[in-house]
């Protein structure tokens, strides 16, 4: 996994959006806060696992994150703010549902 590189110590956070390429549809934002010592190689990119192996990362990473929560931005929204200012929306809405508060 990712070493912790800007703030030593602190809660940090990971974000990444999907759906951003879709023609229509909402997009979505994961955040995900995994204990300081977690390890997971298969944690990578998406895009390269089968789906049946994105659905037990899933369960995996339910189970074993500190907290992680999804934001939706719908097609409606979009229309209205584009496509960059979603995916940046859908983030923080994730985030801002974390059970734990990230620090970094």
């Amino acid at each position: 996994m990712l070493k912790q590189y800007y703030y030593e110590g602190a809660i940090e956070a990971g974000c990444d959006e999907a759906g951003r390429g879709c023609l229509a549809g909402s997009v979505y934002a994961a955040a995900v806060i995994f204990p300081a010592d977690y390890v997971n190689d298969e944690l990578n990119d998406s895009k390269q696992l089968t789906d049946r192996r994105r659905k037990m990362l899933r369960e995996q990473i339910e189970r074993d994150a500190v907290a992680w929560a999804v934001g939706i931005v719908t097609p409606e929204e979009i229309d209205k703010i584009n496509i960059l200012n979603a995916s940046i929306l859908a983030m923080h809405r994730a985030l801002d549902q974390l059970k734990v508060r990230p620090e970094a």
